[in-house]
Protein backbone atom coordinates (compact mmCIF):
# COMPACT_ATOMS: atom_id res chain seq x y z
CA UNK A 1 0.00 0.00 0.00
CA UNK A 2 1.33 3.77 -1.13
CA UNK A 3 2.46 5.12 2.08
CA UNK A 4 -0.05 8.16 2.14
CA UNK A 5 0.98 12.17 3.53
CA UNK A 6 0.94 12.62 7.22
CA UNK A 7 -1.31 15.49 7.08
CA UNK A 8 -3.80 13.56 5.04
CA UNK A 9 -3.74 10.16 7.73
CA UNK A 10 -5.25 12.52 10.16
CA UNK A 11 -7.71 14.39 8.27
CA UNK A 12 -5.65 17.84 9.05
CA UNK A 13 -3.76 20.34 7.24
CA UNK A 14 -0.73 21.64 7.34
CA UNK A 15 -1.53 24.98 9.34
CA UNK A 16 -2.76 22.38 11.49
CA UNK A 17 -2.21 23.50 15.61
CA UNK A 18 -0.07 21.08 17.58
CA UNK A 19 -3.84 20.72 19.50
CA UNK A 20 -5.59 20.09 16.40
CA UNK A 21 -2.64 17.56 15.66
CA UNK A 22 -3.28 15.85 19.17
CA UNK A 23 -7.34 15.90 19.17
CA UNK A 24 -7.29 14.08 15.41
CA UNK A 25 -4.85 11.91 16.55
CA UNK A 26 -7.00 10.86 19.93
CA UNK A 27 -10.22 10.86 18.56
CA UNK A 28 -8.45 8.21 15.11
CA UNK A 29 -6.67 6.06 17.29
CA UNK A 30 -9.47 4.97 19.26
CA UNK A 31 -11.46 4.72 16.30
CA UNK A 32 -8.97 1.95 15.08
CA UNK A 33 -7.77 1.18 18.30
CA UNK A 34 -7.45 -3.14 17.04
CA UNK A 35 -9.34 -3.75 20.26
CA UNK A 36 -12.43 -1.97 19.74
CA UNK A 37 -12.59 -2.02 15.50
CA UNK A 38 -12.87 -5.24 14.31
CA UNK A 39 -12.44 -4.32 10.41
CA UNK A 40 -9.48 -6.25 8.87
CA UNK A 41 -7.20 -3.25 8.25
CA UNK A 42 -7.94 -1.65 12.00
CA UNK A 43 -4.40 -1.78 13.32
CA UNK A 44 -2.96 -1.50 9.79
CA UNK A 45 -4.66 2.00 10.18
CA UNK A 46 -3.83 2.03 13.86
CA UNK A 47 0.07 1.86 13.13
CA UNK A 48 -0.52 4.23 10.67
CA UNK A 49 -2.39 6.95 12.59
CA UNK A 50 0.69 6.32 15.26
CA UNK A 51 3.14 6.73 13.02
CA UNK A 52 1.49 10.43 11.31
CA UNK A 53 1.35 11.48 14.79
CA UNK A 54 4.95 10.60 15.86
CA UNK A 55 6.25 12.68 13.71
CA UNK A 56 3.76 15.99 13.32
CA UNK A 57 3.21 16.19 17.24
CA UNK A 58 7.28 16.66 17.08
CA UNK A 59 8.33 20.37 15.94
CA UNK A 60 11.87 19.21 14.87
CA UNK A 61 10.48 16.09 13.02
CA UNK A 62 7.82 18.26 11.60
CA UNK A 63 9.64 21.16 10.27
CA UNK A 64 11.73 18.54 8.36
CA UNK A 65 8.85 16.37 7.02
CA UNK A 66 7.85 19.80 6.05
CA UNK A 67 10.74 20.13 3.91
CA UNK A 68 11.61 17.01 2.58
CA UNK A 69 9.04 14.92 2.86
CA UNK A 70 9.64 11.33 4.46
CA UNK A 71 13.32 11.49 3.93
CA UNK A 72 13.35 14.06 6.25
CA UNK A 73 11.28 12.50 8.82
CA UNK A 74 13.36 9.37 8.85
CA UNK A 75 16.58 11.58 9.37
CA UNK A 76 14.82 12.21 13.69
CA UNK A 77 13.69 8.41 13.63
CA UNK A 78 10.25 9.03 12.25
CA UNK A 79 8.27 7.22 9.76
CA UNK A 80 9.87 3.89 9.37
CA UNK A 81 10.09 0.78 11.68
CA UNK A 82 11.87 2.10 14.43
CA UNK A 83 9.25 4.82 15.85
CA UNK A 84 11.36 6.58 18.32
CA UNK A 85 13.93 9.50 18.12
CA UNK A 86 17.62 9.71 19.46
CA UNK A 87 16.45 10.14 23.25
CA UNK A 88 14.98 6.81 22.39
CA UNK A 89 18.40 5.11 21.49
CA UNK A 90 20.04 6.82 24.47
CA UNK A 91 17.86 5.52 26.62
CA UNK A 92 18.64 2.02 25.39
CA UNK A 93 22.61 1.99 26.43
CA UNK A 94 22.14 4.50 29.55
CA UNK A 95 19.27 3.82 30.98
CA UNK A 96 16.59 6.81 30.15
CA UNK A 97 17.49 10.53 30.53
CA UNK A 98 16.76 13.51 28.73
CA UNK A 99 13.61 15.95 30.36
CA UNK A 100 11.28 15.23 33.43
CA UNK A 101 8.21 16.80 34.23
CA UNK A 102 8.19 17.75 37.66
CA UNK A 103 6.89 14.56 40.19
CA UNK A 104 4.88 17.04 41.96
CA UNK A 105 3.14 18.68 39.15
CA UNK A 106 -0.58 18.34 39.12
CA UNK A 107 -1.79 15.52 35.95
CA UNK A 108 -4.40 14.53 34.59
CA UNK A 109 -5.89 11.55 35.16
CA UNK A 110 -6.05 8.60 33.00
CA UNK A 111 -9.04 8.13 29.96
CA UNK A 112 -11.27 5.44 30.63
CA UNK A 113 -13.61 3.32 28.06
CA UNK A 114 -16.64 1.05 28.46
CA UNK A 115 -18.66 -0.51 25.86
CA UNK A 116 -22.65 -0.58 25.41
CA UNK A 117 -24.00 -3.31 23.33
CA UNK A 118 -27.60 -2.47 21.69
CA UNK A 119 -30.52 -3.92 19.84
CA UNK A 120 -30.85 -2.52 16.41
CA UNK A 121 -34.29 -0.91 17.68
CA UNK A 122 -32.56 0.88 20.83
CA UNK A 123 -30.17 2.93 18.55
CA UNK A 124 -33.40 4.03 16.48
CA UNK A 125 -34.91 4.94 19.60
CA UNK A 126 -32.06 6.48 22.22
CA UNK A 127 -31.90 5.49 25.72
CA UNK A 128 -30.35 6.30 28.73
CA UNK A 129 -28.17 3.60 30.57
CA UNK A 130 -26.85 3.04 33.72
CA UNK A 131 -23.57 1.37 33.53
CA UNK A 132 -21.15 0.03 36.49
CA UNK A 133 -18.13 0.82 36.76
CA UNK A 134 -14.80 0.22 39.15
CA UNK A 135 -12.65 3.53 39.02
CA UNK A 136 -10.01 4.93 41.40
CA UNK A 137 -11.04 7.46 43.50
CA UNK A 138 -9.03 9.27 46.47
CA UNK A 139 -8.17 7.61 49.79
CA UNK A 140 -10.42 8.73 52.39
CA UNK A 141 -8.47 7.85 55.16
CA UNK A 142 -5.21 9.45 54.29
CA UNK A 143 -7.44 12.09 51.90
CA UNK A 144 -5.43 10.71 48.79
CA UNK A 145 -1.80 11.26 50.52
CA UNK A 146 -1.24 7.67 50.77
CA UNK A 147 0.14 7.89 54.37
CA UNK A 148 -1.08 7.09 57.76
CA UNK A 149 -3.44 9.32 59.36
CA UNK A 150 -1.44 12.33 62.03
CA UNK A 151 1.48 11.23 59.21
CA UNK A 152 2.43 12.78 56.03
CA UNK A 153 4.90 12.21 52.98
CA UNK A 154 8.68 13.14 53.23
CA UNK A 155 10.62 14.96 50.64
CA UNK A 156 12.74 12.22 49.45
CA UNK A 157 16.28 13.02 50.77
CA UNK A 158 17.73 10.68 48.12
CA UNK A 159 16.95 12.87 44.65
CA UNK A 160 15.65 16.16 47.39
CA UNK A 161 12.34 15.87 45.93
CA UNK A 162 12.99 16.05 41.95
CA UNK A 163 11.88 12.43 41.34
CA UNK A 164 15.17 11.74 39.30
CA UNK A 165 18.50 10.86 40.20
CA UNK A 166 22.26 10.88 38.33
CA UNK A 167 24.52 8.70 37.40
CA UNK A 168 27.80 8.38 35.53
CA UNK A 169 28.45 5.80 33.53
CA UNK A 170 31.79 5.11 31.74
CA UNK A 171 31.02 4.47 27.54
CA UNK A 172 32.79 3.46 24.62
CA UNK A 173 31.51 7.09 23.65
CA UNK A 174 33.26 8.65 27.23
CA UNK A 175 32.33 9.29 30.30
CA UNK A 176 28.30 9.95 30.32
CA UNK A 177 26.40 11.40 32.71
CA UNK A 178 22.69 10.07 32.67
CA UNK A 179 19.60 11.12 34.90
CA UNK A 180 16.74 8.18 35.84
CA UNK A 181 13.74 8.21 38.03
CA UNK A 182 14.95 8.03 41.59
CA UNK A 183 15.53 4.32 42.92
CA UNK A 184 14.24 5.34 46.01
CA UNK A 185 11.27 7.12 45.86
CA UNK A 186 10.77 5.62 42.30
CA UNK A 187 10.34 9.16 40.79
CA UNK A 188 7.65 11.05 43.31
CA UNK A 189 9.65 12.64 44.92
CA UNK A 190 8.38 12.15 47.80
CA UNK A 191 8.46 8.91 50.71
CA UNK A 192 6.07 7.42 53.20
CA UNK A 193 7.22 5.98 56.29
CA UNK A 194 4.00 5.30 57.26
CA UNK A 195 2.01 4.04 54.97
CA UNK A 196 -2.23 4.07 55.01
CA UNK A 197 -3.42 0.66 55.58
CA UNK A 198 -6.58 1.52 53.71
CA UNK A 199 -4.71 2.58 50.35
CA UNK A 200 -1.33 0.95 51.21
CA UNK A 201 0.31 4.12 49.66
CA UNK A 202 -0.92 4.49 46.98
CA UNK A 203 -3.39 7.57 47.78
CA UNK A 204 -6.33 6.06 45.55
CA UNK A 205 -9.05 2.82 46.04
CA UNK A 206 -11.28 1.06 43.99
CA UNK A 207 -14.90 1.64 44.22
CA UNK A 208 -17.56 0.79 42.36
CA UNK A 209 -19.89 3.31 41.04
CA UNK A 210 -23.16 4.21 39.06
CA UNK A 211 -22.64 6.37 35.62
CA UNK A 212 -25.79 7.16 33.88
CA UNK A 213 -25.75 7.68 30.48
CA UNK A 214 -27.73 9.34 27.79
CA UNK A 215 -27.40 7.42 24.60
CA UNK A 216 -28.92 9.61 21.29
CA UNK A 217 -31.54 8.11 18.97
CA UNK A 218 -29.62 7.54 15.39
CA UNK A 219 -25.99 6.41 17.00
CA UNK A 220 -23.85 4.05 15.02
CA UNK A 221 -21.98 1.28 15.76
CA UNK A 222 -18.55 2.27 16.80
CA UNK A 223 -19.34 5.56 17.42
CA UNK A 224 -18.79 6.63 21.11
CA UNK A 225 -19.93 9.09 23.70
CA UNK A 226 -17.36 11.36 26.14
CA UNK A 227 -17.85 11.95 29.26
CA UNK A 228 -16.17 14.55 30.53
CA UNK A 229 -14.45 14.47 34.22
CA UNK A 230 -15.80 10.72 34.69
CA UNK A 231 -12.53 8.75 34.04
CA UNK A 232 -9.40 8.23 36.71
CA UNK A 233 -8.49 10.53 39.27
CA UNK A 234 -5.90 13.63 38.67
CA UNK A 235 -2.65 13.55 40.44
CA UNK A 236 -1.25 16.33 42.86
CA UNK A 237 -4.36 18.09 42.43
CA UNK A 238 -5.01 17.65 38.64
CA UNK A 239 -8.57 17.36 36.64
CA UNK A 240 -9.83 13.95 36.28
CA UNK A 241 -9.55 12.27 32.79
CA UNK A 242 -12.79 11.28 30.61
CA UNK A 243 -14.70 8.09 29.91
CA UNK A 244 -15.58 7.40 26.64
CA UNK A 245 -18.65 4.80 25.85
CA UNK A 246 -18.66 2.67 22.84
CA UNK A 247 -21.10 2.15 21.54
CA UNK A 248 -21.77 -1.39 19.66
CA UNK A 249 -24.92 -2.06 17.77
CA UNK A 250 -26.27 -5.47 17.22
CA UNK A 251 -27.52 -6.45 13.62
CA UNK A 252 -31.43 -6.34 13.43
CA UNK A 253 -32.80 -9.89 11.11
CA UNK A 254 -34.55 -7.50 8.18
CA UNK A 255 -33.20 -3.95 8.46
CA UNK A 256 -29.45 -3.00 7.49
CA UNK A 257 -28.31 0.26 7.99
CA UNK A 258 -25.74 2.65 5.66
CA UNK A 259 -25.07 5.87 7.67
CA UNK A 260 -28.79 7.61 7.76
CA UNK A 261 -30.62 5.33 5.75
CA UNK A 262 -32.03 1.73 5.89
CA UNK A 263 -32.06 -0.85 3.34
CA UNK A 264 -34.66 -4.21 3.35
CA UNK A 265 -36.08 -6.51 0.87
CA UNK A 266 -39.62 -7.40 1.01
CA UNK A 267 -40.75 -10.36 -0.50
CA UNK A 268 -44.43 -10.21 -2.82
CA UNK A 269 -46.12 -12.95 -4.44
CA UNK A 270 -46.11 -13.10 -8.34
CA UNK A 271 -49.36 -12.31 -8.61
CA UNK A 272 -49.11 -8.82 -6.78
CA UNK A 273 -45.74 -8.03 -9.16
CA UNK A 274 -47.77 -8.84 -12.21
CA UNK A 275 -50.97 -7.23 -11.31
CA UNK A 276 -50.18 -4.02 -8.82
CA UNK A 277 -50.44 -4.60 -5.18
CA UNK A 278 -50.64 -2.10 -2.31
CA UNK A 279 -48.95 -3.81 0.09
CA UNK A 280 -47.73 -3.08 4.03
CA UNK A 281 -44.37 -2.87 4.83
CA UNK A 282 -42.13 -2.44 8.20
CA UNK A 283 -40.09 0.32 8.90
CA UNK A 284 -38.36 1.57 12.30
CA UNK A 285 -41.21 3.63 13.00
CA UNK A 286 -43.66 1.47 12.21
CA UNK A 287 -45.95 -0.04 9.59
CA UNK A 288 -46.69 1.40 6.07
CA UNK A 289 -48.45 1.09 2.64
CA UNK A 290 -46.34 0.95 -0.26
CA UNK A 291 -48.10 0.81 -3.70
CA UNK A 292 -46.10 -1.67 -6.02
CA UNK A 293 -47.29 -0.90 -9.50
CA UNK A 294 -48.34 -3.62 -12.28
CA UNK A 295 -45.23 -4.98 -13.79
CA UNK A 296 -42.82 -4.68 -10.58
CA UNK A 297 -39.69 -6.87 -11.54
CA UNK A 298 -37.64 -8.42 -8.78
CA UNK A 299 -34.62 -6.13 -7.35
CA UNK A 300 -37.27 -2.63 -8.07
CA UNK A 301 -36.10 -0.19 -5.28
CA UNK A 302 -38.30 1.84 -3.28
CA UNK A 303 -38.01 4.57 -1.86
CA UNK A 304 -39.92 5.57 1.56
CA UNK A 305 -38.91 9.36 2.54
CA UNK A 306 -38.24 10.03 6.25
CA UNK A 307 -38.66 6.32 7.18
CA UNK A 308 -34.44 5.94 8.04
CA UNK A 309 -32.45 7.05 11.12
CA UNK A 310 -32.79 9.81 12.97
CA UNK A 311 -29.85 12.42 12.99
CA UNK A 312 -27.39 12.82 15.77
CA UNK A 313 -27.53 16.67 15.08
CA UNK A 314 -31.31 17.29 15.18
CA UNK A 315 -32.20 17.02 11.22
CA UNK A 316 -34.13 14.89 9.32
CA UNK A 317 -34.57 11.50 9.66
CA UNK A 318 -33.14 9.09 6.35
CA UNK A 319 -34.92 7.28 4.05
CA UNK A 320 -35.69 3.74 4.09
CA UNK A 321 -34.93 1.56 0.42
CA UNK A 322 -37.69 -1.41 -0.17
CA UNK A 323 -36.06 -3.76 -2.37
CA UNK A 324 -38.63 -6.18 -4.04
CA UNK A 325 -38.39 -9.63 -4.36
CA UNK A 326 -41.08 -11.97 -6.07
CA UNK A 327 -41.54 -14.99 -4.82
CA UNK A 328 -41.52 -18.11 -6.84
CA UNK A 329 -44.16 -20.47 -5.57
CA UNK A 330 -42.32 -24.20 -4.63
CA UNK A 331 -45.75 -26.12 -4.02
CA UNK A 332 -48.85 -25.53 -6.25
CA UNK A 333 -51.69 -27.37 -6.82
CA UNK A 334 -52.69 -29.04 -9.70
CA UNK A 335 -55.34 -26.18 -10.34
CA UNK A 336 -52.89 -23.61 -9.88
CA UNK A 337 -50.65 -25.57 -12.73
CA UNK A 338 -53.22 -25.82 -15.19
CA UNK A 339 -53.97 -21.70 -14.80
CA UNK A 340 -50.03 -21.07 -14.97
CA UNK A 341 -49.92 -23.25 -18.55
CA UNK A 342 -53.10 -21.43 -19.65
CA UNK A 343 -51.92 -18.30 -18.95
CA UNK A 344 -48.63 -19.23 -20.50
CA UNK A 345 -50.54 -20.33 -23.76
CA UNK A 346 -52.36 -17.42 -24.16
CA UNK A 347 -49.22 -15.21 -23.63
CA UNK A 348 -46.78 -16.82 -25.72
CA UNK A 349 -43.56 -14.60 -25.93
CA UNK A 350 -45.62 -11.59 -27.63
CA UNK A 351 -45.83 -9.04 -24.75
CA UNK A 352 -42.52 -10.33 -23.27
CA UNK A 353 -40.55 -9.30 -25.68
CA UNK A 354 -41.85 -6.08 -26.71
CA UNK A 355 -41.09 -5.04 -22.85
CA UNK A 356 -37.80 -7.37 -22.46
CA UNK A 357 -35.01 -6.79 -24.67
CA UNK A 358 -32.99 -9.23 -23.21
CA UNK A 359 -35.37 -12.18 -24.58
CA UNK A 360 -34.39 -10.62 -28.36
CA UNK A 361 -31.34 -10.43 -27.15
CA UNK A 362 -31.29 -14.40 -26.00
CA UNK A 363 -33.06 -15.19 -29.37
CA UNK A 364 -30.49 -14.07 -31.66
CA UNK A 365 -27.80 -15.74 -29.67
CA UNK A 366 -29.32 -19.26 -29.85
CA UNK A 367 -30.06 -18.39 -33.51
CA UNK A 368 -26.34 -18.59 -34.41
Amino acid sequence: MAKRDYYEVLGLDKSASAQEIKRAYRKLARQYHPDINQEADAAEKFKEIGEAYEVLSDEQKRAQYDRFGFEGANQFGGGGDFQGGFGDIFDMFFGGGGRRQDPNAPRRGEDYQYVVDLDFMESVTGKTETIELEIEVECDTCMGSGAKPGTKPETCNRCGGSGVETVEQNTVLGRMVNQRPCSQCHGTGKTIKEKCSTCHGSGHVKKKQSVEVKIPAGIDNGQQIRLSGKGGPGVNGGPAGDLYVVIRVRAHEIFDRVDQHISMEMPVTFAQAALGAEIEVPTVHGNVSLKVPAGTQTGSKFRLRGKGMPSLRGGANGDQFVSVIVMTPKHMTDRQKELLREFEEISGESGVEEEHGMFQKMKKFFSH
